[in-house]
């Protein structure tokens, strides 16, 4: 099984684990599960904290070389077929952030693991954090 992390899936999981379901965590701590995140959710704290929408003190580059080097959490890129991609989506949510994770769930064959109830209502699989 090959995972994506929402954005506030990934803070739970580096700041507060237990925040997850037991279900989540043990699917994500499996050695047989691939977890990824994307790149969007990096861009996507450093504007929501510079806004003062994310109220943690987190420095995001930290986090990032903690994901990739002490996670086993792969970051992928955002290319322009995601792009067109999240863009052809129907607009059950307005934000561009899920909406590239979404994109990027269905095209690189990803569950995508979060408690949004509008990236639920698309057709992509997931798992509920």
């Amino acid at each position: 099984m090959r995972l994506l992390l929402d954005s506030h899936v990934l803070l739970w999981l580096s700041l507060m684990p237990d925040r997850l379901s037991d279900d989540a965590r043990a699917i994500i701590a499996d050695p047989d599960t691939e977890v990824v995140a994307s790149a969007a959710t990096f861009w996507e704290f450093s504007i929501k904290q510079k806004e003062g929408k994310l109220d943690v003190k987190v420095d995001f580059d930290v986090l990032l070389q903690r994901t990739i080097e002490e996670g086993d959490i792969d970051v992928i890129d955002i290319t322009p077929r995601h792009g067109i991609f999240a863009g052809q989506l129907p607009v059950i949510h307005g934000d561009p952030f899920d909406r590239i994770l979404i994109a990027q769930a269905i095209l690189e064959d990803c569950t995508l693991v979060t408690r949004d109830q509008n990236i639920m209502r698309y057709a992509v699989p997931v798992l509920r954090a």
